[in-house]
C-alpha cells in the first residue's frame, strides 16, 4: 500500500475502534486510537508475515520464519482486532462481537479463544517484554533470522517485570528484538508523571544496553522511516527500543490529551461526533 492508502486505512480502523467500544459501552478507545498508525504500518507494510499460495495470511502458533508481534498492553485490543481482521486473519464482520458473550474478541486478547493472530494472553501489564525476549531467543536458537516486535505502554513501565526483561534481553544477545513504548503520558488514574514519574526512559534503557530510537507515532511517514531504521539496526548486538510519542485519542478531537478516554466508551452522541470526524474514501466499508 502507498501512504495515502495506509492513511485511509488508519481512518477506517479508527472508525472500527469507536464503533466497537460504543456498541458494548466498554473498552479502551484512547490508547487504541493513539497507536493506530503503528499497527497499520506494521501489518500492511512492514512485518514479514506468512502467506499461502493465494497471498492471504496464514497463522500458526509456532511462528517460524516470520516476524512476530506481541501486544503487552492488551487493553488496546480494539486497534489490534481491527487491523488483524482487515489484514485477513478473521472476518471483518466478527468485529461486531467485541466483548460479547462467547466471542473470540475478548476485552483483553487471550489464546483460549483460538483467535488467529493471537499468540499470548495480555491482560496483566508488564509481561510482554519477557514473552517477546523469550520468543526472540528461541528464533536465534532455531537459526530463524526474522524479528520479534512488542508494544508496551508508558504506564506499564512502572511494573517490575519489565525491568527484569529489559536487563535480560541485552545480556542474552537478543538483537532480533524491537520493542516500542507508547509515550502518551496517560494512564488510568492520571498522567504518568503524576502517578509514578518514569523520568528519562531512553536513558534507562540505554544504561541497560539497548539501542534507543525515537518516533512520532501519529505521523505515518515517520513511523515507516523508523521501522525501516530499526530493522536495519537488528542483528548488530543490541535489542532496539523505540520511544513512540503519541496522543491518546488521536483522530477524535474531544478524546485527545486526557486520560478520561483510557477506559471509557463514547455514548451514542459522542460516537456520531467521532464518526463525523473520521471520514475517508477508498477503504473498506464499516463492518
Amino acid at each position: 500500500m502507498d501512504i495515502p492508502q495506509l492513511k485511509g486505512l488508519a481512518t477506517q480502523v479508527r472508525r472500527d475502534i469507536v464503533r466497537m467500544v460504543a456498541a458494548v459501552n466498554s473498552g479502551h478507545p484512547g490508547g487504541s486510537l493513539g497507536c493506530t498508525e503503528l499497527f497499520v504500518a506494521l501489518y500492511f507494510n512492514h512485518l514479514r508475515l506468512k502467506t499461502g499460495a493465494d497471498g492471504n495470511v496464514v497463522f500458526d502458533m509456532d511462528g517460524r520464519d516470520e516476524d512476530l508481534f506481541f501486544l503487552s498492553n492488551g487493553h488496546i485490543s480494539p486497534v489490534w482486532y481491527s487491523v488483524l481482521a482487515r489484514r485477513g486473519y478473521f472476518p471483518v464482520s466478527e468485529l461486531a462481537t467485541f466483548r460479547k458473550l462467547n466471542s473470540r474478541l475478548q476485552g483483553h486478547p487471550a489464546t483460549a479463544e483460538h483467535l488467529p493472530g493471537i499468540r499470548v494472553a495480555s491482560g496483566s501489564l508488564g509481561q510482554g517484554l519477557s514473552v517477546a525476549s523469550g520468543a526472540a531467543l528461541a528464533k536465534k536458537l532455531n537459526g530463524d533470522d526474522k524479528l520479534v516486535y512488542v508494544l508496551m505502554g508508558d504506564g506499564e513501565q512502572q511494573e517490575g517485570q519489565v525491568w527484569e526483561a529489559a536487563q535480560f534481553a541485552p545480556n542474552a544477545g537478543v538483537d532480533n528484538l524491537i520493542a516500542f513504548i507508547d509515550l502518551n503520558g496517560q494512564q488510568i488514574d492520571g498522567t504518568t508523571k503524576q502517578v509514578n514519574d518514569n523520568r528519562d526512559l531512553g536513558a534507562k534503557y540505554e544504561a541497560f544496553g539497548w539501542n534507543v530510537m525515537h518516533m512520532h507515532g501519529n505521523v505515518l511517514e515517520n513511523v515507516l522511516e523508523t521501522l525501516e531504521a530499526a530493522r536495519n539496526a537488528a542483528h548488530q548486538g543490541k535489542p532496539t527500543l523505540i520511544l513512540m510519542k503519541t496522543e491518546m485519542g488521536w483522530g477524535v478531537d474531544f478524546m485527545v490529551g486526557t486520560h478520561k478516554w483510557h477506559g471509557t466508551a463514547p455514548n451514542a452522541e459522542q460516537l456520531q461526533q467521532a464518526l463525523n470526524q473520521l471520514v475517508t474514501e477508498g477503504t473498506d466499508v464499516d463492518y
